[in-house]
């Protein structure tokens, strides 16, 4: 893996609107073409293998919680432990998901995983891509994202029945509408029948979730997170919908699947060392809140100092400790490797990087291309 810096493309950000991709400077640089990683045919064929390893030891960890009913110790609602079983058992659809790694040239290591509300994934599908079409369309990228989508969505024909795919986030974020609109659009170049609504103007008429014109919802993607859904009014009614994510992924998105993950697959190249509640001798870890986004309430600790620390809104529910993995350092820049799986196959990386080794919300997204 290298770090190239590059010339932007003259006009770039003309280029990213044109695509819809509104969202490319918000606050700060969050595109930046300035930069490119490059990677080796050989390391993506092992973030592959990786990525396909990691995701089979979390669908056993799946089993394995709702076999030993581990519900309390993930800190889920009871209120949703019905849909999970039901949607695991029911093999209900799931479209997608983020792995986050950390890579030094030599391992792959696992950080977490955004199994359940993952973003992102329309600038590593589509934005980048047409960022290699312009700089050099002969090279490649690890990156199928687009195609296994449509694949994906494609063999739900049958399951759905000609039915309306209901597609919702919550209103006033750009990047979470960007993200659903995206996914709406590869469902309707598969042949569904699709409708967005906003997760406030779904309702629930007694027996059924309804739209605004009081028709049924019977099937929904909804970029929402399922510990939010637990505390809405109508959480004990959430069977009467087949909902995308499934409830199952509540158990992956929850930070407690990584100290689990490492009980079970104790040892293993692509997992680090990870415990609930304590460090348990690691000399150097991260501790971060079962629940939490964009960096929020994360500390790094080495030889019991705080090296670094973020400020936010998480840590009630508590905390895991995961062995501190030091990422490489391109010039203050450490970068991020979230590994996408599509319909549970192995699909491309998108890559985000940030001047500390906390990757806030501050973070940027850089492209990739193949080298050979």
């Amino acid at each position: 893996m290298k770090r190239v810096t590059i010339a932007p493309r003259a006009n770039y950000t003309k280029k990213l609107e044109d695509l819809s991709f509104n969202f490319h400077s918000l606050n700060n640089v969050y595109w930046d073409e300035s930069a490119r990683y490059e990677f080796s045919m050989e390391e993506v064929l092992k973030m592959e293998k990786a990525t396909n390893d990691v995701y089979q030891m979390c669908l056993r960890a799946v089993q394995h919680v709702i076999d030993n009913d581990l519900y309390e110790q993930f800190n889920i609602d009871p209120i949703l432990i019905d849909s999970i079983v039901e949607s695991w058992n029911e093999d209900y659809p799931s479209v997608y998901g983020r792995f986050d790694f950390g890579y030094d040239g030599e391992n792959f290591k696992m950080f977490e995983f955004n199994a359940d509300t993952p973003t992102s994934l329309y600038e590593a599908a589509v934005v980048q891509w047409h960022w290699l079409q312009d700089i050099d369309k002969d090279k490649d990228q690890w990156n199928s994202i687009h195609e296994k989508l449509t694949d994906y969505w494609n063999s739900l024909r049958g399951y759905l029945d000609g039915k309306i795919l209901y597609f919702s986030c919550v209103k006033d974020s750009i990047e979470d509408f960007t993200t659903v609109e995206y996914l709406r659009d590869t469902a309707h170049q598969a042949g569904l029948n699709t409708k967005f609504i906003y997760i406030n103007e779904i309702g629930f008429d007694g027996e059924k979730f309804v739209d605004l014109s009081n028709s049924h919802i019977e099937y929904i993607f909804k970029l929402y997170p399922y510990e939010w859904m637990a505390n809405e009014e109508f959480a004990p009614n959430l069977d009467r919908a087949v909902w995308i994510e499934p409830a199952w992924k509540a158990i992956l998105s929850n930070k407690n699947l990584l100290p689990l993950l490492w009980e079970l697959n104790k040892g293993h190249k692509n997992l680090l060392e990870c415990y609930k509640d304590n460090p348990k001798g690691l000399k150097k870890y991260v501790k971060k809140p079962i629940y939490s986004r964009e960096g929020a309430n994360i500390e790094i600790v080495t030889n019991g100092e705080t090296i670094q620390q973020t400020e936010g809104d998480y840590g009630e529910e508590g905390y895991i400790y995961q062995e501190l993995f030091e990422l490489p350092n391109f010039d203050n820049n450490y970068p991020i490797i979230g590994s996408w799986m599509i319909g549970g196959e192995p699909a491309g990386m998108g890559i985000r990087e940030a001047n500390t080794l906390i990757t806030d919300n501050l973070s940027r997204f850089v492209p990739h291309l193949i080298i050979n």
